[in-house]
Protein backbone atom coordinates (compact mmCIF):
# COMPACT_ATOMS: atom_id res chain seq x y z
CA UNK A 1 0.00 0.00 0.00
CA UNK A 2 1.43 3.57 -1.23
CA UNK A 3 0.77 6.29 1.55
CA UNK A 4 1.12 9.94 0.40
CA UNK A 5 1.15 12.42 2.64
CA UNK A 6 -0.42 16.07 1.58
CA UNK A 7 3.04 17.54 0.46
CA UNK A 8 3.47 14.62 -1.91
CA UNK A 9 -0.08 15.24 -2.91
CA UNK A 10 1.09 18.61 -3.63
CA UNK A 11 3.91 17.99 -5.51
CA UNK A 12 2.23 15.47 -7.89
CA UNK A 13 -0.19 18.06 -8.76
CA UNK A 14 2.46 20.64 -9.62
CA UNK A 15 3.85 18.15 -11.73
CA UNK A 16 0.71 17.38 -13.55
CA UNK A 17 -0.35 20.93 -13.54
CA UNK A 18 3.22 22.36 -15.50
CA UNK A 19 3.51 19.06 -17.78
CA UNK A 20 -0.56 19.28 -18.76
CA UNK A 21 -0.76 22.71 -18.26
CA UNK A 22 0.58 23.55 -21.79
CA UNK A 23 -0.89 21.02 -24.28
CA UNK A 24 -1.97 22.50 -27.83
CA UNK A 25 -5.02 21.86 -29.86
CA UNK A 26 -4.50 21.89 -33.54
CA UNK A 27 -7.44 22.77 -35.60
CA UNK A 28 -6.97 21.78 -39.37
CA UNK A 29 -8.79 23.09 -42.51
CA UNK A 30 -8.89 21.93 -46.01
CA UNK A 31 -10.17 24.81 -48.00
CA UNK A 32 -8.32 22.80 -50.83
CA UNK A 33 -10.98 22.25 -53.84
CA UNK A 34 -9.78 18.33 -53.43
CA UNK A 35 -8.87 16.13 -50.31
CA UNK A 36 -6.23 16.29 -48.13
CA UNK A 37 -4.79 13.60 -46.13
CA UNK A 38 -3.02 15.76 -43.38
CA UNK A 39 -0.54 14.15 -40.98
CA UNK A 40 2.05 14.79 -38.22
CA UNK A 41 4.39 13.58 -35.90
CA UNK A 42 4.62 12.62 -33.05
CA UNK A 43 1.67 12.29 -31.36
CA UNK A 44 -0.57 13.44 -34.50
CA UNK A 45 -1.34 10.47 -37.10
CA UNK A 46 -3.11 10.78 -40.09
CA UNK A 47 -6.12 11.14 -41.65
CA UNK A 48 -8.52 11.85 -44.81
CA UNK A 49 -9.68 15.64 -44.82
CA UNK A 50 -12.28 16.27 -47.79
CA UNK A 51 -13.03 19.70 -49.12
CA UNK A 52 -14.22 22.17 -46.12
CA UNK A 53 -13.42 19.63 -43.34
CA UNK A 54 -11.71 20.26 -40.50
CA UNK A 55 -9.91 18.08 -38.17
CA UNK A 56 -9.03 18.96 -34.43
CA UNK A 57 -5.79 17.50 -32.60
CA UNK A 58 -4.50 17.43 -29.34
CA UNK A 59 -1.31 17.56 -28.89
CA UNK A 60 0.46 17.03 -25.75
CA UNK A 61 3.56 19.56 -23.59
CA UNK A 62 6.68 18.80 -23.71
CA UNK A 63 5.89 17.71 -27.88
CA UNK A 64 9.35 19.12 -29.70
CA UNK A 65 10.13 19.03 -33.40
CA UNK A 66 6.44 18.61 -34.27
CA UNK A 67 5.43 18.69 -37.82
CA UNK A 68 1.67 18.62 -39.93
CA UNK A 69 1.66 18.24 -43.28
CA UNK A 70 -0.75 17.86 -46.08
CA UNK A 71 -0.30 14.96 -48.13
CA UNK A 72 -1.95 15.07 -51.64
CA UNK A 73 -2.97 12.11 -54.32
CA UNK A 74 -3.62 9.54 -51.73
CA UNK A 75 -4.98 5.93 -51.97
CA UNK A 76 -5.98 3.76 -49.55
CA UNK A 77 -6.88 0.26 -48.78
CA UNK A 78 -6.77 -1.18 -44.92
CA UNK A 79 -4.55 1.42 -43.66
CA UNK A 80 -2.17 1.21 -46.77
CA UNK A 81 -1.77 3.37 -49.56
CA UNK A 82 0.77 5.38 -51.25
CA UNK A 83 0.94 9.40 -51.78
CA UNK A 84 1.77 11.24 -54.82
CA UNK A 85 3.91 14.00 -52.31
CA UNK A 86 3.84 13.82 -48.56
CA UNK A 87 3.76 10.18 -48.28
CA UNK A 88 5.14 8.55 -45.04
CA UNK A 89 6.02 4.94 -45.81
CA UNK A 90 2.58 3.92 -47.40
CA UNK A 91 0.81 4.53 -43.58
CA UNK A 92 -2.88 6.29 -43.44
CA UNK A 93 -1.09 7.08 -40.02
CA UNK A 94 1.96 8.29 -40.11
CA UNK A 95 4.60 7.49 -37.39
CA UNK A 96 7.22 8.86 -39.19
CA UNK A 97 8.01 11.98 -41.66
CA UNK A 98 6.49 12.76 -45.03
CA UNK A 99 8.52 12.43 -48.15
CA UNK A 100 9.44 15.40 -50.06
CA UNK A 101 7.86 17.62 -51.02
CA UNK A 102 5.78 18.65 -48.30
CA UNK A 103 4.89 22.09 -46.95
CA UNK A 104 5.60 21.32 -43.08
CA UNK A 105 4.39 23.11 -40.27
CA UNK A 106 6.32 22.87 -37.48
CA UNK A 107 5.81 23.57 -33.68
CA UNK A 108 7.82 22.39 -30.09
CA UNK A 109 4.91 22.69 -27.52
CA UNK A 110 5.78 23.97 -23.89
CA UNK A 111 9.70 24.81 -25.30
CA UNK A 112 10.34 26.99 -22.29
CA UNK A 113 9.75 30.13 -20.29
CA UNK A 114 6.13 29.28 -21.05
CA UNK A 115 6.18 29.96 -24.54
CA UNK A 116 5.92 27.78 -27.51
CA UNK A 117 7.72 27.77 -31.25
CA UNK A 118 5.92 27.50 -34.69
CA UNK A 119 7.20 28.06 -38.23
CA UNK A 120 6.32 27.21 -41.93
CA UNK A 121 9.25 25.16 -43.43
CA UNK A 122 9.47 24.62 -47.54
CA UNK A 123 13.19 23.12 -46.58
CA UNK A 124 11.69 19.52 -47.90
CA UNK A 125 10.00 21.20 -50.93
CA UNK A 126 6.58 22.36 -51.67
CA UNK A 127 3.50 21.12 -51.93
CA UNK A 128 0.07 22.84 -50.65
CA UNK A 129 -0.22 26.41 -49.63
CA UNK A 130 -0.19 26.72 -46.22
CA UNK A 131 -1.53 29.37 -43.61
CA UNK A 132 0.08 28.23 -39.69
CA UNK A 133 -0.85 30.47 -36.58
CA UNK A 134 -1.41 30.25 -33.00
CA UNK A 135 -4.21 32.06 -31.24
CA UNK A 136 -1.65 34.65 -29.35
CA UNK A 137 0.82 35.34 -32.22
CA UNK A 138 1.64 36.04 -35.76
CA UNK A 139 -0.27 34.58 -38.32
CA UNK A 140 2.12 32.64 -41.47
CA UNK A 141 1.40 32.62 -44.94
CA UNK A 142 2.90 30.17 -47.58
CA UNK A 143 1.14 30.29 -50.92
CA UNK A 144 3.98 29.28 -53.22
CA UNK A 145 7.70 27.81 -52.90
CA UNK A 146 8.83 31.28 -53.06
CA UNK A 147 6.78 32.03 -49.57
CA UNK A 148 8.78 34.70 -47.47
CA UNK A 149 7.16 33.48 -43.99
CA UNK A 150 9.10 29.73 -44.47
CA UNK A 151 12.31 28.46 -44.05
CA UNK A 152 13.94 27.81 -47.20
CA UNK A 153 17.32 26.38 -45.61
CA UNK A 154 18.49 25.38 -42.18
CA UNK A 155 19.73 28.84 -40.92
CA UNK A 156 16.88 30.97 -41.73
CA UNK A 157 15.48 32.82 -38.64
CA UNK A 158 11.85 32.09 -39.16
CA UNK A 159 10.96 31.00 -35.74
CA UNK A 160 7.92 32.30 -34.10
CA UNK A 161 6.83 32.24 -30.20
CA UNK A 162 3.78 31.92 -28.94
CA UNK A 163 2.38 31.99 -25.23
CA UNK A 164 2.28 28.97 -23.79
CA UNK A 165 -1.79 27.21 -23.78
CA UNK A 166 -2.16 28.88 -27.33
CA UNK A 167 -4.60 26.97 -29.67
CA UNK A 168 -3.68 26.38 -33.49
CA UNK A 169 -4.94 26.67 -36.92
CA UNK A 170 -3.46 25.08 -39.57
CA UNK A 171 -5.24 26.01 -43.21
CA UNK A 172 -5.06 24.29 -46.51
CA UNK A 173 -5.48 26.96 -49.34
CA UNK A 174 -6.07 29.12 -47.66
Amino acid sequence: MIRMTSSSVFFLLLACFATCGSAATFTIRNNCGFTVWPAGIPNVGGTQLNPGGTWTVNVPAGTSGGRIWGRTGCSFSGGRGRCATGDCGGAYSCYLSGQPPATLAEFTIGGGSNHDYYDISVIDGYNLPMDFSCSTGAALRCRDSGCPDAYHQPNDPKTFSCNGNSNYQVTFCP
